[in-house]
């Protein structure tokens, strides 16, 4: 005789059986969770930012990757290790990106003066005179290097060339246009 046996059904805000509801597309069950978890996270972002703006912004961005993993998770397993991953992985990539614009970042407040190398670049000709002088190789090289933002390799597959033959190309080019530039500034 085989008894049937029944599991209490998980409480309506249990983490991990919403997170499973919102793998299976349960709209309900994804803004449940958020509801449930976004204070705990929001604290953990302000402890460690202490700015209100950049805690939401990183909650924010928590939530658009969770959406983005959820595939991810593995019922049964504990769920908040994983958000905690998320959050964390965030976190460091909000750090490191305020880092590199801070870096770069210039105080309106301050204007930079401009040097004497800027006033004497207003001698110079414009860029397509300069490569006038050039052969076509050559020019075509320089364009794709400097105006495109080609790196080397990218523009030996651009050109059916070597990588070698581009770097040569570039090289006489660079050597032509001091000679130019050497005659202008004279």
């Amino acid at each position: 005789m085989l008894c049937a046996v029944t599991f209490p059904a998980a409480p309506a805000n249990d983490p991990v059986e919403l997170m499973v509801r919102y793998q299976q597309g349960d709209a309900a069950a994804a803004s449940l969770l958020v509801e449930l978890l976004s204070p705990q996270l929001f604290r953990f972002f302000a402890a460690q930012m202490g700015s209100a703006a950049d805690a939401n912004d990183m909650l924010q961005d928590t939530w658009l990757r969770i959406h983005r993993v959820r595939h991810t998770f593995r019922a049964g397993e504990p769920l908040l290790p994983w958000v905690y991953a998320i959050a964390r992985r965030v976190r460091v990539d909000s750090y490191r990106k305020r880092r590199r614009v801070s870096a770069r970042e210039v105080a309106a407040d301050v204007l930079p003066e401009r040097s004497q190398a800027a006033e004497a670049d207003r001698d110079l000709p414009p860029f397509e005179a300069m490569i006038a002088v050039l052969p076509e190789s050559q020019k075509e090289v320089l364009t794709l290097l400097k105006v495109n933002g080609l790196s080397v390799e990218e523009v030996a597959r651009a050109t059916s060339s070597t990588v070698g033959a581009v770097k040569q190309k570039a090289h006489r080019a660079y050597e032509r246009l001091r000679q130019v530039l050497s005659g202008v500034r004279g």
